[in-house]
């Protein structure tokens, strides 16, 4: 009986303490407190409505309390729809509060777009106060004399609030600032001109407009720092002389290969030639033979005929050492 008793006790203690549980659950009676004694007028069934729908009532209602603290009247039902709308309520009443403070113009609709378009809107605001600096990588460009330029920009913005929503972000304007200096060390006639007056390069830049169409307002542009590189001209003209030098060899080498080419068919008919004339010279003791058979030809004349060749070949020997003296 005692056993039967206190298993029914202990029962009734779990029943108790889960209701409770689920009490305090859906029925937040802390926050529900802390709301009241903020002077936000919060019900006890509109925050276990919040529960059913799926509301965190801390992520809605503390926002509230600190929105009424501010003197700013912000709807409790747009604060639930932008909660389910995936947004995050405490970062925009923060931008609200730090807005109004700044005497900056920001209503709930817009910086609710500016947080459900992924931006920062809290950050926004604050950047838009304290305006941000923005250092560029290393840019280098060739000045008109050939001599290259490094140089680093430090670029000051302030957040554009009407723009925020569809306006280009940080990389656009570090790509835009890279742009117009390079082109505005380009259009240097001479290096010495932008180690001078690197300032000249912050105007031009400036005068650009680079922040159209982005979500910030450049205010200032300033050359940390500029840095003599290569000098790019006296090497593209030194690659030049050597391609240059290349093309002449590769058209000499043709030539060569052209004449030896030649010569070596001139010697191809040379020794065609050669070739024809032993074959001729072959002939001729068959042509004599024949001609003696025949009778054309009798012994008297083939001997006139032998002391005509040597008194050719011996005037020619005469003839090539006159010659061979006159050169000495």
């Amino acid at each position: 009986m005692d056993t039967t008793l206190l298993v029914i006790l202990l029962v009734l203690l779990g029943i108790l303490v889960l209701f409770f549980y689920v009490i305090f659950y859906f029925v937040p009676v802390g926050l529900w407190i802390a709301a009241i004694s903020s002077g936000v007028r919060v019900s006890i069934p509109t925050l276990i409505g919040m529960r059913l729908r799926r509301v965190n009532p801390n992520a809605v209602v503390r926002p509230l309390i600190t929105a009424y603290k501010a003197g700013l009247d912000l709807n409790l039902n747009y604060m639930e729809a932008h909660f389910l709308a995936g947004g995050d309520v405490g970062r925009v009443v923060a931008a609200l509060v730090s807005a109004d403070r700044a005497r900056i113009p920001l209503t709930w609709e817009r910086a609710t777009a500016i947080d459900l378009a992924g931006r920062d809107v809290l950050l926004a605001v604050q950047t838009s106060v304290n305006p941000r600096v923005i250092n560029t990588p290393r840019v280098s460009a060739v000045a008109k004399d050939g001599i290259q330029l490094i140089a680093i920009a430090r670029v000051t913005v302030r957040a554009n609030i009407e723009r925020l929503i569809g306006g280009a972000g940080e990389e656009t304007i570090l790509a835009r600032v890279g742009e117009g200096t390079v082109s505005s060390i380009g259009s240097a006639d001479n290096h010495k001109q932008v180690l001078e007056n690197p300032d000249q390069i912050s105007r031009r830049v400036l005068e650009r407009g680079l922040d159209a169409g982005t979500a910030f307002e450049i205010l200032s542009i300033d050359i940390a720092d500029v840095d003599v590189g290569r000098n790019v001209g006296a090497q593209l003209q030194t690659d030049q002389a050597e391609a240059d030098m290349r093309i002449a060899q590769a058209r000499a080498e043709e030539r060569r290969a052209m004449a030896v080419a030649y010569e070596q068919e001139q010697r191809a008919r040379v020794e065609e030639m050669r070739a024809k004339v032993v074959e001729a010279e072959a002939e001729v003791p068959r042509a004599m033979a024949e001609a003696f058979r025949e009778g054309n030809l009798g012994i008297m004349d083939y001997y006139r005929m032998r002391n005509v060749q040597a008194d050719t070949q011996m005037r020619e020997s005469i003839g090539q050492e006159e010659r061979g003296e006159q050169t000495k």
